[in-house]
């Protein structure tokens, strides 16, 4: 019996961390949901990152056709600091390019260039 005050205290601390945990859950999410709307509305910005200029995306008006259609992108790049690496200067990769760089030029900050890599891995 002289174990039954540890066990409560135990038990007592698991669930404090499990409520606690419960409680930031949807906040993540919520942050989450944040950063793919804010990277959706850079994307569609003509001003900021302007990526319907070049590229047909879903739910965007006026498309360009220069790049290519952005779809399946997690797919196409399943590691997202390749996506970062495009958007931050695609000049490296090929330096013919077309496609602006974007973190090289700070036309986008690295927060919002995370922020549109959110969005393009919903794509």
């Amino acid at each position: 019996m002289s174990h039954l005050p540890k066990t409560k205290t135990a038990i007592f601390a698991a669930l404090a961390l499990a409520l606690m945990v419960g409680a930031f859950a949807p906040v993540g999410q919520a942050g989450a949901q944040s950063s793919v709307d804010e990277g959706r509305k850079l994307a569609f910005d003509r001003s900021k990152g302007n990526c319907l200029t070049c590229h047909v995306v879903e739910g965007g008006d006026l498309p360009g056709t220069i790049g290519p259609e952005l779809v399946n992108i997690k797919s196409r790049y399943p590691k997202r600091e390749d996506l970062v690496a495009i958007l931050n200067d695609e000049t490296l990769r090929n330096p013919l390019t077309v496609m602006p760089p974007f973190g090289r030029n700070r036309i986008l900050t690295e927060k919002e260039i995370n922020a549109v890599v959110d969005f393009l891995q919903t794509l």
